[in-house]
């Protein structure tokens, strides 16, 4: 697969958004209608706590915009959200900020972030005695991670593979990861006969992992690669759309806020309303544990480690243009957030 797993079809899609970026229409005009989309895993709380009380309709509103509807997409991984942004199917994305990085740069900033959601650790998971280390894994280790090459779990051992082994060799761990959703990696890590031995896994499935995969121990986490926290889902659009729906970014904006205030003040009926939404086994005891494990409550509005991410991916080439600031690459409706 290459750098850029876009379909060829959306290559009009990136041209034209290049071309309209930061032209706004004279008379905005918000859509009565937007979808959105979102991957699987507690990462996500935050949009299943919009979902619930309806927070992007209610902010709406209070802005003038009555009647919004908002539909919730579910897909398994970062390419389809921004495949069906750049196709025009969906409004807006929630995902991780290689997909926002990648995307900025090669519409000329035709798409932009509006608010983070989330920063809870990420946990490279794997059920082989022999990988205590990232430098154990060998040419036939299978790391499944959501999408090759450019979702945040992929560039993270990127960086810790340029750390180990020099810059030139970045790419060394690229031919062991395999594409896979969080939900499918889980249960290919509990095949105990299947190729998958490792998992990159996101909130809560490195914890599910952990208790029911025979083995399952963890090998690094991300703020051990980054050297902190690292935003994992952000929502974002084309700039073209913000520029059409003002009260929408808004609304979107505001709902965030309200939703991650509500996660770290009622944190079991954030647990009930997740589990509604998304159909969850897991236990709320389970769940409500997990959260208190460190850095499970990084829900926060401002893009946290991004800049580092952005780095790599301008040193590696990835990138075309250097971002000075993690706002070159958010609307400026998020400059009051405090970033880094």
């Amino acid at each position: 697969m290459t750098v850029w797993p876009i379909k060829v079809i959306c290559a009009s899609a990136i041209a034209a958004l290049a071309l309209s970026s930061g032209t706004a229409p004279s008379h905005a005009q918000d859509k009565s209608e937007i979808s959105i989309t979102r991957q699987p895993g507690i990462v996500y709380l935050p949009t299943h706590v919009m979902e619930k009380q309806q927070l992007i309709e209610k902010e709406a509103e209070k802005l003038g915009l009555k009647g919004l509807k908002v539909n919730w997409v579910n897909l398994s991984g970062g390419s389809a959200q921004t495949d069906a942004l750049l196709a025009g199917s969906v409004d807006l994305v929630n995902t991780g900020v290689g997909n926002l990085l990648l995307l900025n740069d090669r519409t000329k900033g035709g798409v932009k972030g509006i608010v983070a959601t989330s920063a809870l650790p990420l946990a490279l998971i794997s059920r082989d005695p022999r990988i205590k280390t990232l430098a154990d894994i060998k040419p036939g280790d299978k790391i499944a991670v959501p999408t090759v090459k450019v979702s945040t779990q992929a560039i993270l051992l990127q960086m810790a593979s340029a750390k180990m082994y020099g810059d030139d060799q970045y790419a060394k761990l690229d031919a062991n990861t395999v594409q896979l959703g969080h939900p499918d990696a889980f249960a290919a890590m509990s095949n105990v006969n299947g190729e998958i031995t490792s998992h990159f896994a996101a909130p809560p499935f490195q914890f599910r992992e952990l208790k029911n995969v025979p083995g399952a121990h963890i090998v690094v986490q991300s703020q051990d690669i980054i050297g902190g926290p690292l935003t994992q889902s952000h929502f974002f659009c084309t700039t073209k759309f913000a520029d059409a729906n003002p009260k929408i970014i808004q609304a979107v904006k505001a709902a965030t806020l309200v939703a991650q205030a509500f996660i770290r003040e009622h944190t079991p009926e954030a647990v009930r309303i997740y589990k509604e939404v998304t159909n969850d086994p897991t236990s709320d005891q389970d769940l409500l544990q997990y959260l208190k494990e460190p850095d499970m409550m990084e829900f926060n509005p401002q893009p946290q480690g991004v800049m580092k991410f952005a780095q790599h991916l301008y040193k590696i080439g990835t990138l075309k243009t250097e971002p000075k600031s993690w706002k070159d690459y958010y609307l400026s409706t998020a400059e009051d957030l405090p970033g880094n």
